[in-house]
């Protein structure tokens, strides 16, 4: 062994000084110490992602831009509301619309419907958004008098957005609606011509129900069941008297018309109502051929003596009232003798029907 290696074998038999021990406590202390530490924050990091709000990472800035159109639906949760605003494009992330909705407190009014946002917004833009009434995009259900069963479907389905066959479904089982008995689950003539809102999330049968409600309504306030008992007439017989006056002349000539109704049932005489007739073809034109009226029907007032078997369309309230409270009058006969203008003139006896009807055929001969 040479004399180096003598002297570094007796230096590994030495023992470690005081210096050297502490020095090599401390380095590890310190080790452990940093290794807690990037522990600690590693676990803080974790927690923090599903506790803290959004970053500016998960958030857009400003108001947006352009406009899209989104639904919130009954009983829909702020969660739910930001799940439909992240999949419109509106908001970058569903805890953007959550957190800035619990921040401010008015976000408890925001209610289903229909809202036009705009895409790329921040969350408290599209909360304050949907909470200005200007955002709301609800559609609008107008009903005009005088509409049949199928038209008022067309209508219904076309503004709401419902296939039509979900209108058919409920109308092939009247009996979820909520119809007077007396109509024995009959829906031609109950729905109420009006203009109605929709949220947008509404069923086909909620949107018929909501329109015979209008009807009973509507009913109420005219009262109807007891004064149609006062004029000797059952509630649904003064429904059809309305329907046919709505369909055959204008308001002003309502009372008039309806007193020609009961004048002639009560000779029992045929109405002659072109109206039912074209009902019967489900066509809407009042000017009918020699062979249209000659159409086997027991809606062809022609034929058939008495009322047609349901109305013809639903009447607005003034044909309810005119059916209520006909005019005073002896008048067996009315025509229409402008059909641009509706002009109508009535008559007592045949002579004058007869005249008042040469007035028409001269009106169609001049202007086709």
């Amino acid at each position: 062994m040479t004399q180096v290696d003598e002297f570094f074998s007796e230096a590994d038999q030495l023992p470690p000084s005081r210096n050297a021990s502490s020095w090599a406590r401390r380095i590890t202390g310190i080790a452990v110490l940093l290794a807690v530490a990037a522990l600690a924050w590693g676990t803080w990091s974790f927690i923090s992602g599903f506790t803290s709000g959004p970053t500016a990472q998960d958030d857009y800035a400003g108001d947006g831009t352009g406009q899209v159109e989104i639904i919130v639906a009954r009983g829909d949760t702020l969660t739910a509301i930001g799940q439909i605003l992240q999949e419109a494009g509106v908001v970058l992330s569903v805890q953007a619309f959550v957190d800035a909705a619990e921040a401010n407190e008015d976000a408890a009014f925001i209610g289903p419907g229909k809202y036009t946002l705009r895409r790329q917004m921040s969350g408290s833009s599209a909360v304050i958004l949907m909470l200005d009434p200007a955002s709301r995009a609800d559609s609008r259900l107008v009903l005009p008098e005088g509409l049949r069963l199928p038209q008022t479907v067309d209508v219904a389905a076309e503004s709401s957005g419902l296939p039509r066959s979900e209108f058919d479904q409920v109308l092939d089982n009247p009996g979820v609606l909520p119809l007077p008995s007396w109509a024995e689950q009959r829906p031609e003539g109950f729905m109420f011509p009006a203009t109605y809102s929709l949220a947008g999330d509404e069923t086909a049968e909620q949107i018929l129900s909501s329109l015979v409600e209008r009807f009973d309504e509507s009913a109420q306030s005219l009262d109807l069941v007891a004064r149609a008992e006062e004029i000797e007439r059952t509630p649904y017989e003064v429904l059809i008297v309305a329907s046919l006056v709505q369909a055959e002349v204008l308001p002003e000539d309502m009372r008039k018309a309806a007193a020609v109704v009961y004048n002639r049932l009560d000779d029992d005489m045929p109405l002659q109502f072109d109206s039912t007739v074209s009902y019967a073809l489900g066509i809407t034109e009042l000017q009918l051929s020699a062979d249209q009226l000659e159409t086997e029907s027991e809606y062809n007032t022609y034929q058939n003596t008495g009322l047609p078997p349901t109305p013809i369309n639903s009447p607005g309230e003034a044909a309810l009232e005119a059916a209520l409270d006909p005019a005073k009058g002896k008048w067996l006969y009315f025509v229409t003798v402008n059909p641009d203008t509706r002009e109508t003139k009535f008559a007592r006896d045949y002579d004058r029907f007869l005249k008042l009807k040469s007035q028409l055929q001269e009106y169609l001969a001049e202007n086709g």
